[in-house]
């Protein structure tokens, strides 16, 4: 189960409770982890090896509606889920990159601020030479609740 930072936690309650300005970012940026992150941040990004993260502009067509999977409309469901609408292709491994247990998504392409992170359910082994890893069409989800 994806979940917010704490960076992100303090922005958004400082938006909506406290009148503070927080700029939403037109991309984000997901990475993967050989240890992944906490809320605090710190767990170990995938480095080397022609390893980058993937750049997302924010949109209705790269995120799908609270209705339902791959929606293009603003949110009108209950769900709280919002997923991928495409896939999400990392550069091709030129470099063994271990275990990979976990996602986060940053508002910069290097360094940056950690909005969302999670555990992944099925962890994935990426040595040199492997098939570049993707999260396939509306396989990463974000659920607030």
């Amino acid at each position: 189960m994806a979940a917010f930072s704490n960076y992100l936690e303090n922005k958004v309650l400082d938006w909506l409770l406290r009148a503070q300005t927080y700029t939403v970012p037109t991309t984000t940026y997901v990475a993967i982890f050989t240890a992944t992150p906490t809320a605090a941040g710190g767990g170990t990004e995938v480095s080397g090896g022609s390893y980058a993260r993937v750049a997302i502009t924010s949109s209705l067509t790269n995120w799908a509606g609270t209705q339902g999977a791959t929606t293009t409309a603003v949110s009108s469901g209950t769900s709280g889920l919002t997923s991928n609408n495409n896939s999400i292709t990392f550069p091709a491994p030129t470099a063994t990159w271990g275990v990979i247990t976990g996602m986060g998504i940053y508002d910069a392409s290097t360094a940056g601020n950690l909005l969302l992170f999670s555990p992944l359910a099925i962890t994935k082994t990426v040595n040199n030479g492997d098939a570049p890893p993707n999260f396939a069409i509306s396989s990463l989800t974000f659920t607030i609740t």
